[in-house]
């Protein structure tokens, strides 16, 4: 078994209103030092399967048919495994 996180983003090529709102927001706060601010979706989850290459496999797919808008999205996940 393995315990899988998946990380996604948008392209840096494609606006962020949510980054860029949180941008505003320190602003308004008086917090003048932060800047390219990127929001993105973390995921975790655990897979039980016999080999490390078939839980490449399967995430892959999960997030190419699922997670993640290959549009305007990059994903990138980890394995561990879990004993």
């Amino acid at each position: 078994m393995y315990k899988a996180t998946i990380i996604i983003k948008r392209r840096k090529s494609i606006l962020d209103p949510q980054g860029k709102a949180v941008e505003q927001g320190s602003k308004l706060l008086k917090i003048d030092d932060i800047s390219e601010v990127r929001i993105g979706k973390f995921i975790e989850l655990n897979i039980d399967t016999s080999s490390r290459e078939k839980a490449n496999e399967e995430l892959d797919k999960l997030c190419n048919k699922l997670l993640a808008n290959l549009n305007i999205e990059d994903y990138s996940f980890t394995l561990e495994e879990i004993k």
